[in-house]
């Protein structure tokens, strides 16, 4: 009979830290202050994580692939300012092309 106490208490210590894991959130720790032009091309999507919730704090997070990059959201202008000089070159590449 204590064997099947003691199966009972490791199931239910089981089930209790892997649901308690899967409630945490993956927040930002840390956070870079720029991106080179390259990985923005790549980027999927990105989110905001704001340091009201349950992360400390504020960040900008770039999903590429699989992978998560956390960007200072002090960074945005700077970012929005690549992706248009990038964007304004492959323009100029392809008007010269078409010459």
């Amino acid at each position: 009979m204590d064997l099947k106490v003691v199966a009972v208490l490791i199931c239910l210590s089981a089930f209790a830290i892997s649901s308690t894991q899967a409630a945490i959130p993956g927040c930002c720790i840390n956070t870079r202050k720029s991106i080179p032009i390259n990985v923005l091309r790549k980027v999927n999507r990105w989110t905001v994580q704001s340091s009201g919730g349950a992360c400390d704090i504020d960040a900008l997070i770039l999903h590429v692939g699989e992978k998560r990059i956390c960007v200072d959201q002090t960074a945005l202008k700077d970012i929005l300012w690549k992706m248009k000089q990038w964007k304004e070159r492959v323009k100029k590449r392809a008007a010269k092309s078409n010459i």
